[in-house]
């Protein structure tokens, strides 16, 4: 690391994996940009357990990543508070599962906003800063929906696919100015939000919840254990590393071995 502390901003981080890189990065010494949608007092807990045991500068900062001027706006707000903004982890995300021709268009349309258009305005606002310093790392948290397809998740596949090319591309224009953009690609992460399906899957399919576990949502996972958000951090806080300044437009897959097949 060099002298004074580098800024990252970690966009959906109050939860999930998204709240594993933000606490990864403040105990590592960086000043985090915690972001949600939601208002500041509905993030304390987050908030806590990413200062806890650190003594890195964290600050919150909302804004909803479906309106493309709040997800540009963003980057602008964090720069303004920290001075300077180093590194970029594109998070935020949400899912819709539906077959194609029930699928409703709002339900597409939040999605796209949400996962793809937002990394496209956060990375066009950090960019010119981080070549100016002739530094820079933008992570992007893809998916195995990245490599590969499931049914009945278009809107999630599909964004998640262009946020793989949106990486490679960038990739190559900033090749030269000391940036590296890389996509993770993780499989089924165990977060809150995986935790309660398993549940309700097990009601409606009559299994156990191991069963539903094994036998239901880690069927396209090989290892057939959940990844965990913190595998995730990890490798987020190497990217970071200058040691990783020759790993760029690569799409890094935490899945079990899911694309392996």
């Amino acid at each position: 690391m060099h002298s004074a502390p580098r800024a990252a901003l970690v966009t959906g981080s109050t939860s999930g994996i998204g709240l594993a890189i933000a606490k990864k990065l403040a105990s590592i010494g960086y000043k985090v940009a915690v972001n949600s949608f939601e208002p500041e007092k509905d993030a304390v807990a987050a908030l806590s357990e990413i200062t806890a045991g650190s003594s890195a500068e964290v600050r919150y900062f909302q804004a909803d990543l479906s309106d493309p001027d709040s997800a540009f706006n963003l980057v602008g707000a964090v720069n303004e508070a920290f001075g300077h903004l180093d590194v970029l982890v594109n998070n935020a995300g949400v899912q819709k599962v539906a077959p194609i021709e029930n699928f409703p268009p709002a339900d597409w349309d939040r999605i796209i906003a949400i996962s793809l258009d937002s990394a496209f305005h956060t990375i066009r606002h950090a960019v010119p800063g981080m070549a100016e310093r002739g530094w820079g790392r933008i992570i992007n948290i893809a998916s195995a929906h990245g490599l590969r397809a499931s049914p009945f998740k278009s809107a999630y596949v599909a964004t998640k696919h262009g946020v793989v090319g949106l990486t490679k591309t960038v990739a190559l224009e900033t090749a030269e100015k000391g940036i590296t953009v890389n996509a993770i690609c993780p499989g089924y992460v165990w977060t809150p939000l995986v935790a309660k399906q398993v549940a309700d899957q097990a009601k409606v399919h009559g299994l156990s919840e191991e069963q539903v576990v094994r036998d239901v949502m880690l069927a396209p996972q090989p290892t057939r254990q959940f990844v965990q958000p913190e595998e995730i951090a990890e490798l987020v806080a190497y990217l970071c590393g200058d040691l990783a300044r020759s790993i760029t437009g690569s799409t890094i897959s935490i899945d079990g071995g899911w694309t392996a097949k």
